[in-house]
């Protein structure tokens, strides 16, 4: 019962919460709130998000979070392939929305975070990962990029902050040369960026590295393995088989009715 349970639960995860996070991370990556009329405002993602989102993507097979053999494979029913694919491109869509959650509108602020998003995921091929260490890192990425656009810089240019606060953003803006200041909106978009984000790491902590498969498949496999060796490799293969065996039959505890016997 627990596992036809944990089995249903999985299958719900897989191909109904995730997809439904993705897409929410999505629709809500680009949204904002205007400043003027409190209208919503929806930002289209720049080309670099999509760039960014193939590398992160390439991250992900490389941290083994994501592992493409299990999610698309000949042994697969088609719906089920076709499924998985489509799970995992709304993972790239969700990746590009993430990134435009949290990037500047324009100005040298956008290519500021532009880069310190590409230079590190471009680091980050090259060092070692494993799946709850990427998690976590991509945690603190966007964390850091979400407290310096929605805490930091948007306070600086506020325009119900204080005075000292407005001296900042002025000067700041004259040091880039008026190259620096970000489209001001409402508040409420920092609010919908935290949910956006929070929502793509919680999917991110429930996506399996891949879906189980079907244990007659595998054995199916095992089998197709084993029979394209070689004949001596096979051989080998039959005799390592075999010690198994004796070893197992050695370490088993004797019967009642063989205790009886003796």
């Amino acid at each position: 019962m627990r596992k036809e349970h944990r089995s249903k639960n999985e299958a719900l995860v897989q191909f109904i919460a995730l997809p439904m996070i993705f897409l929410t991370v999505t629709l809500l990556g680009g949204l904002r709130v205007s400043a003027e009329d409190r209208g919503f405002v929806f930002v289209v993602p720049p080309l670099i998000t999509l760039v960014l989102a193939v590398l992160l993507v390439v991250l992900f097979v490389r941290g083994r979070l994501i592992e493409i053999e299990r999610w698309l494979t000949s042994d697969q029913p088609p719906l089920t392939n076709l499924s998985h694919a489509l799970t995992l491109l709304s993972l790239f869509f969700a990746s590009s929305q993430a990134f435009n959650s949290v990037l500047p509108e324009s100005g040298l602020l956008f290519w500021l975070f532009s880069f310190f998003f590409l230079w590190t995921l471009w680091n980050n091929l090259y060092s070692f990962f494993d799946a709850t260490r990427l998690v976590r890192s991509l945690t603190v990425l966007f964390g850091t990029a979400f407290v310096l656009k929605h805490m930091i810089i948007a306070t600086l240019y506020a325009p119900e902050g204080s005075w000292l606060k407005k001296l900042a953003g002025v000067l700041l803006e004259g040091l880039s040369l008026g190259t620096l200041s970000p489209q001001v909106f409402a508040p409420a978009t920092g609010y919908i960026s935290f949910f956006t984000l929070a929502l793509y790491v919680g999917g991110l902590i429930l996506l399996p590295s891949g879906p189980k498969r079907d244990p007659r498949l595998e054995l199916q496999r095992i089998i197709a393995a084993y029979r394209g060796l070689p004949q001596n490799d096979r051989q080998l293969m039959s005799q390592v088989i075999n010690d198994d065996q004796k070893l197992l039959s050695a370490a088993e505890p004797p019967s009642p009715g063989d205790l009886q016997d003796h």
